[in-house]
């Protein structure tokens, strides 16, 4: 018998996110524990807990997709947290305008401008 396979959360597609806290979020009639990562090439389980310890390199999937995402909004969990000058300053140079805000107005920011059609990623934080 073969043990538990543990596969990386991947959603193939955008979609709103239906509702968030109790340490994840709802979206596509599915649910996730943790932290979410939403690209325009789908919606990834994303590792980081806590805003002030995020790095560049906890982006390379959306430095990956600089074409395509115009503007990263980053929930930064239940209070707004500014992000490393260094990791702005890449984005900029991608071509990425970012913007931090709480995870829960992040959540509603990205829903609008997902249904606006706009070329916008989010990066969210878990919050209880």
């Amino acid at each position: 018998m073969a043990g538990i396979i543990i596969r990386e959360a991947f959603f193939p597609g955008r979609a709103p996110i239906e509702a968030y806290g109790n340490g994840g979020f709802r979206f596509a009639d599915m649910s996730h524990r943790g932290s979410l990562l939403c690209l325009p090439s789908g919606i990834h389980g994303w590792e980081p807990a806590d805003a002030n310890a995020l790095a560049e390199s906890d982006f390379e999937r959306v430095f990956a997709e600089a074409g395509a995402v115009e503007l990263l909004l980053v929930g930064c969990g239940p209070d707004l947290r500014r992000l490393p000058p260094a990791l702005t300053g890449s984005l900029k140079a991608a071509g990425i305008a970012c913007e931090s805000m709480s995870t829960g107005a992040a959540v509603r920011t990205y829903n609008v401008l997902l249904a606006e059609e706009r070329a916008v990623a989010a990066a969210l934080i878990a919050v209880d």
